[in-house]
């Protein structure tokens, strides 16, 4: 099972995210999806292989992006000496956002002890809720079945703002069409991004952030990622996995498991041992992106110990060699 986790696992993964960040930033606004991915993915590998752990990646990239084999689920990843360690990792979580130049873009990884991480996800999507320990009180299973105007009432009251002063984020997509007109029609207001639900579930665990609540349908990958981020800053998520055909609904009930099961961060990773870390690639609203001057580079990243509660900013200065030395 290995050693205990060493309070400098969540500085070497931040390099891991600021180098991933760094190779994948020359490729903002390129329109080029996959080779983007392919040679953040390559970076990511190569960082994550020097951190002296024995890892498993639990939660990896899609192949349809990038080589499965890179960061595939399974992958051993690490130098084999210390702790057996559960790895979740997004290269680029947000790669179309990166390709068309758009907002929250982001190099993501996470930590925690082996088994701690929910998986094997039998369907691709979940339904969540996420709010800050504030609100947490209030965030309750009733959540997926009652009216949005009731959820943002009573998240209003523990917040002490009024539902009109509200944010919610959401994923443009077409199945929330619904969920969208609904929380318009409360007076909130509505942020929305195409792709990157793991930035909207830190931002609304986040007291104090530019978001209040996340709702709707996002992954599942993106879930457990996201509730390890969650789970590090006391935040609250709930989620319930969503079956959209007869074959999901199958691979549900060969699981055991039920599209009324609610999941909370403590289902989808069990130990508060969690190292959490995100490099900016693109700005947003959580973190700003890579900076380039004449001398090199500046990134900005978000550091997450789960044990400790501790969040840092990390604004970091990279010098021109130490930059070359990424081509990958």
């Amino acid at each position: 099972m290995g050693t205990k986790p060493q309070t400098d696992l969540g500085l070497s993964l931040i390099r891991a995210t600021e180098s991933t960040a760094m190779v994948a930033s020359r490729w903002v606004g390129r329109g080029n999806l996959i080779t983007a991915d392919q040679v953040a993915s390559e970076m990511m590998r190569h960082k994550l292989d020097r951190i002296n752990m024995s890892g498993q990646i639990v939660i990896g990239e899609r192949p349809q992006h990038v080589d499965v084999a890179v960061l595939g689920e399974g992958t051993n990843v690490g130098t084999g000496l210390g702790p057996t360690m559960d790895v979740a990792v997004d290269s680029i979580e947000g790669v179309r956002l990166l390709a068309e130049g758009l907002p929250d873009a982001i190099s993501v990884a996470a930590l925690a002890p082996y088994g701690a991480m929910y998986t094997p996800l039998p369907v691709p999507y979940m339904e969540k809720f996420v709010v800050s320990e504030i609100g947490a009180q209030v965030l309750t299973p009733q959540c997926f079945d009652a009216p949005v105007a009731w959820t943002l009432g009573v998240l209003s009251r523990a917040l002490r703002k009024n539902v009109e002063d509200l944010t919610v984020f959401v994923l443009n997509r077409p199945r929330h069409e619904l969920l969208i007109y609904d929380i318009r029609a409360t007076g909130a207001r509505v942020i929305l991004r195409s792709e990157g639900d793991v930035v909207g579930a830190i931002l609304a665990a986040t007291p104090g952030s530019a978001i209040d609540i996340m709702m709707g349908i996002g992954g599942s990958t993106e879930g457990v990622v996201a509730a390890c981020a969650v789970r590090a800053m006391s935040g609250a998520m709930l989620t319930r996995l969503v079956a959209e055909t007869e074959t999901q609904r199958t691979a549900l009930d060969a699981a055991g498991l039920s599209e009324y099961q609610v999941f909370s961060q403590n289902d989808l990773v069990t130990s508060d041992e969690i190292f959490f870390a995100a490099t900016g690639i693109t700005d947003g609203l959580l973190i700003p992106g890579v900076r380039y001057h004449k001398r090199g580079a500046t990134t900005h990243s978000l550091e997450l110990n789960g044990r400790s509660r501790v969040r840092r900013q990390i604004e970091a200065d990279h010098h021109d060699d130490t930059i070359e030395q990424m081509s990958v």
